[in-house]
Formats: structure tokens, C-alpha cells, sequence
């Protein structure tokens, strides 16, 4: 731990110790890491990250370039799909939105009217490709285009496993599966076991790398930006790469590196700037980790604000976390809840002075979010129910601190609903919404109403948080995590109620999927934005272990997203 740090939290202690006679009392510090990064970030603020005309112009002819792929392949369907594939992959697909979606519609109409096949159309690789790229977009193509792949037993048929390429596609596309898709079950199973005991010599490297990727993380549960530069890297070794398609993402992804650097430069001066390392020596300092999450969501231009009001909201409410989790007593945190409440200061002025800077910062906060949606011209009706969200955050939160100094642990229902509040993934969704370029107040009323799908992902990220931090959590006192209310609500051991849990974050996946094609009247932006931050957070927790709270578990992919560019050949 840093010296200021060290130095900020004894003063606090000083301060307790003249609020609280008790002469054992302690409070629950959890002596998180400093930050890893220093000051590397505030340089991206101050210098100057103009993209120059030169790198305009080379993105402007390769676009051009690729424009002209699009419309040479769309009159040959696996063509087409094959580079819809690649865009999507290689992060250019924002680009071509509307050619990418007319050229859907018209394939997703060639299914829906029976059109007669090509052999090369009807082979396992294409119709897996096709049945992933469809259901993505929201198109409800059925699952039983793959039972011509099965045997007079019912069983997928030996032959396929030979199709080293089928079977890859066929595993990534399976996991759009919904409820009720037996056949999507077994094809998963199947598929796995094939493909983890392949050989790898046995294909191209290419293939090889793309096996070995989908097995520990399919292609639909990725985020997005981590994805595409793993792919660009990868994609050089694809014996049918395009080089105008290559060369055009890489400088797409510079182009987007510099804006992203700009955006966290932005946020690191106002974090660094507030002095919360020695304000709120207790918390989190991860404010470049934060950021991780809304660049998951989009990592596209037109949501740079909302990205930079996401992230610096994550880490208020990381702050607040951490005051409720790892500081306060719960007849502090009883009149810190009040104060969010009333909007209040007055209220805990008895309070340590870091408690109170934590208050200040919600309301600063807030302040700045009026000024901002004022600025961009969009409707100011929605940040009272922001404003709310506070309060229920803090109100949930509360409930835990009160469960923990009374050794409860609730039932594994009775911990999700109020699991559900402190998650604050509703707000946040809406939040970066409002701030994006897809609001409006039909979609803004949708998200108020807590749909389905925005249920699934709040749940999704509370169980995916707590599987990941329960061994950390145990080290200290802590609030029961869903791994003890599920061991108690049904008797079973942890080992148990790990499979439990991991069974239901699963069947998350599921529901997100069926509402996913249920939910036509919303943007497929907004699902994607929405499934994204579902991607994001698995992504943070994945194999058991917390990157945000662990800020080198995430440091090579920081370095990637948003240090170093990506080395540029130009195509001959």
C-alpha cells in the first residue's frame, strides 16, 4: 500500500477512535491494492489526440475498398456470410450497417421461403454460420436445420467430426441456444468433446486458434473490443484473409485507440483530480478498470459520452460500495443511507470526513450528469429516477451491512432480490443509454419497467461477482455471498452450490437469448449494448477470479485496448 494511502487511512482511524468508545471495535478495511497504472493516463488528457488527415484518408480509401467486397458478394450467399463473419470479428461491422443488414434480411428471407439449396449452402459449416449471424441480428431461424446431421439413432452422426471447421462453427453457434432446444444441447456436447481432444497439427493453425479460443470462451460470451483485437492478430494466419480487410481494421482500431485514450485520459484527470486516494483511502482506486465496463458495452464514436459518464459513475459506486462494504458501521451507514435519501448532507456532518467526501462526490456527480444531458439536448426527465437508483443501491447495500453484523444469512431467494438492487446494472444500462445516441422515452420507459432480459443481466452479474470474490470476501468479515445462502436455503456443500449457481448463470445466458428475439420493438444496438455488459462482466469474473478488485489480472488486456496501437503494414 502506497504512503499516502497508509498515512489517510490512520487518520481516519484516529477519527473513529475519538466517535467510538468501544476499545475492540474495528472496522472491516480490506486493504485493496493501489492502483497499477500511477499517471500513465492523465498524458492522454493533456496531449493532443487529433487523428491526422493522413490516417483519415487511409481509412476513408480502404473503406471504400471494402464497400466494394460487400457489394461484389452479395449475390453469393457463403461468400457473404463468410465476410459479414469477418467484419463483425474484426470490429469494422459498424461501418456497414446497413449494407451488413440488408444482406441479413435477404438471406434470413432466401430461409423463410424455402429456397432451394446449394450443396455448399447445406453443409454444416455454412448452415451454423448462417444460424449464428441470423439469431445475432434477432432473426428467429430454427434449430432444426441441424437435424440432417444426425443419425436414424437420434445421435449427431460420427461423420462430422471430421469437419474440423462444422463443428468449431457449430459450437459457436450453439450457444445462442434458448429454452427447449434439445437438439442445441446435444450438438454443444457433442462438439466439445470433439474438439477438445483434437489434435492440433491436425489443422491449420488458424483453425487451431480459433478451436482452442471457443473452447475456453465462446465467441458469443466476448466482449467485443478484447475480441476484436485478439482476431485482428490471429487473422493474418487465415489462408483466405483479405488484406484490404485486414489492413482496414487495423487502422480502425487505431483510429477508435486514440479516441478510447482520450476518454479514459478525461476520467483519470477527474478521478486524480478529486484526490480519493487520500480522501477514501479505504476504496477501490480503479478507475481505468471501471472504464473497462462501457468500453465492453461500445466501443464505437458515437458513444463516447456515454462511456465517460458510465465509467465515472461505476467508480462513485465503487465508492459507495466500499464505504458500505469495507468501512462503515451500520449506525454510520444507517445515516449515510438517510442522507442519499434526502439529498442531504446535514444529516451525517457527526460522520468520519471521507464518509461525507463519498456523499459530496454522489451529489457533485449528479450535478454533472444535469449539465452534460443539458449540453447534449437530450431529456433531463430521466435523472430523477437515476437520482433514485442511488438510494436503492445504498438501501440494498445497507440490508447486507445489517445481515452481516448479525451473522444472518438469508435464504438464496431472499439474498438475489435484494441482489438484484445492488447490482446497479439497471442503472448503469440506463444511464449509458440516455448518454448514447439511442434514447428516447418509449425505450427509456421500457428499461424503467426492469424487462426480462435487464433482470437476467443484473442477476447474471451478482452470481457471476460472487462465485469469483467469495474466497477473497471470506478473509475478512463480510456478508453471506450467494454461495453460503445457497449451501443453507438447500443444505448442500459448497462444491454444490457452486454447480448450482453455475447451472443458473447458464440458464442467464438462456433467457437473455429469448428475449434476444422476443424483443423486436427495442434496437438491436440497445440488446447488443445490454448483452454486452453481460459480456463484460463475465469476462472480469471469468475462472474464478475478480479483475477489477485484481488490477493484474486485466493489465495485459488495459495494454492492449488502450496503450499500444496495433503495428500497420500497408497492403501492396
Amino acid at each position: 500500500m502506497e504512503y499516502s494511502q497508509t498515512k489517510s487511512l490512520a487518520a481516519c482511524a484516529q477519527v473513529d477512535s475519538t466517535q467510538h468508545a468501544v476499545s475492540d471495535f474495528k472496522r472491516p478495511i480490506a486493504n485493496f491494492r493501489p492502483c497499477i497504472w500511477g499517471h500513465l493516463f492523465l498524458k492522454y488528457d493533456s496531449e493532443s489526440m487529433e487523428i491526422d488527415d493522413n490516417m483519415m484518408q487511409q481509412v476513408q480509401m480502404q473503406k471504400e475498398e471494402v464497400k466494394k467486397l460487400l457489394l461484389s458478394s452479395r449475390n453469393d450467399m457463403a461468400q457473404i456470410l463468410n465476410l459479414i463473419d469477418s467484419l463483425q470479428r474484426l470490429g469494422i461491422s459498424y461501418q456497414f450497417e446497413h449494407e451488413i443488414d440488408e444482406a441479413l434480411e435477404q438471406i434470413h428471407n432466401n430461409f423463410s421461403d424455402n429456397k432451394e439449396m446449394t450443396s455448399e449452402e447445406g453443409d454444416l459449416h455454412f448452415l451454423a454460420l448462417v444460424f449464428r449471424l441470423l439469431r445475432q441480428k434477432g432473426h428467429h431461424m430454427s434449430s432444426d436445420i441441424f437435424e440432417k446431421f444426425k443419425n436414424p439413432k437420434g445421435n449427431f452422426n460420427e461423420k462430422i467430426s471430421k469437419d474440423i471447421q462444422g463443428m468449431w462453427r457449430l459450437y459457436e453457434a450453439a450457444h445462442l441456444m434458448i429454452h427447449g432446444e434439445d437438439i442445441l444441447d446435444e450438438a454443444l456436447d457433442f462438439t466439445y468433446s470433439k474438439l477438445n481432444t483434437l489434435e492440433t497439427n491436425q489443422v491449420s493453425p488458424f483453425l487451431a486458434t480459433q478451436v482452442r479460443h471457443c473452447l475456453k470462451t465462446p465467441l458469443y460470451k466476448r466482449v467485443p473490443r478484447v475480441e476484436i483485437r485478439c482476431y485482428i492478430s490471429s487473422y493474418g494466419e487465415e489462408s483466405s484473409q483479405s488484406k484490404v480487410l485486414l489492413n482496414f481494421a487495423k487502422l480502425d482500431y487505431n483510429m477508435l485507440q486514440k479516441m478510447h485514450q482520450k476518454e479514459i485520459g478525461s476520467i483519470t484527470k477527474w478521478w486524480k483530480k478529486s484526490d480519493f486516494v487520500t480522501k477514501v483511502p479505504y476504496a477501490r482506486d480503479r478507475v481505468v478498470e471501471a472504464y473497462f465496463w462501457p468500453l465492453a458495452m461500445s466501443y464505437v464514436p458515437k458513444d463516447s459520452i456515454a462511456r465517460k459518464i458510465v465509467a465515472k459513475l461505476i467508480s462513485v459506486i465503487s465508492l459507495v460500495d466500499d464505504t458500505y462494504d469495507a468501512y462503515g458501521t451500520v449506525e454510520e451507514l444507517e445515516l449515510f443511507t438517510q442522507a442519499i435519501q434526502r439529498w442531504d448532507i446535514s444529516l451525517i456532518q457527526s460522520l468520519p470526513e471521507c464518509m461525507q467526501v463519498v456523499f459530496n462526490t454522489i451529489v457533485e456527480f449528479y450535478d454533472e450528469m444535469e449539465r452534460t444531458i443539458v449540453e447534449i439536448g437530450k431529456s433531463s426527465l430521466v435523472l430523477p429516477y437515476i437520482k433514485q437508483d442511488f438510494y436503492k443501491v445504498a438501501r440494498a447495500y445497507l440490508v447486507e451491512a445489517k445481515w452481516c453484523k448479525a451473522g444472518y444469512i438469508p435464504t438464496y431467494d431472499e439474498y438475489k432480490v435484494n441482489g438484484l438492487a445492488s447490482t446497479s446494472i439497471p442503472n448503469l444500462i440506463l444511464t449509458f443509454l440516455v448518454f448514447g445516441e439511442l434514447s428516447n422515452e418509449e425505450l427509456v420507459n421500457w428499461i424503467l419497467n426492469y424487462p426480462t432480459i435487464i433482470d437476467a443481466v443484473s442477476i447474471f452479474g451478482r452470481l457471476t461477482d460472487d462465485i469469483s470474490t467469495n474466497k477473497f470476501e471470506h478473509e475478512r468479515v463480510h456478508v453471506a455471498s450467494a454461495v453460503d445462502c445457497c449451501m443453507k436455503q438447500y443444505d448442500i456443500s459448497q462444491e454444490e452450490a457452486y454447480k448450482l449457481i453455475l447451472k443458473e448463470i447458464e440458464d442467464l445466458w438462456r433467457v437473455m437469448n429469448e428475449e434476444c428475439l422476443k424483443l423486436h420493438h427495442i434496437p438491436r444496438p440497445v440488446l447488443e449494448c445490454i448483452l454486452n455488459f453481460a459480456r463484460g462482466t463475465h469476462f472480469i469474473y471469468e475462472d474464478f477470479e475478480d479483475k477489477y478488485t485484481n488490477p493484474d489480472l486485466l493489465k495485459d488486456y488495459i495494454a492492449a485496448l488502450l496503450v499500444d496501437p496495433i503495428s500497420i503494414e500497408q497492403c501492396e
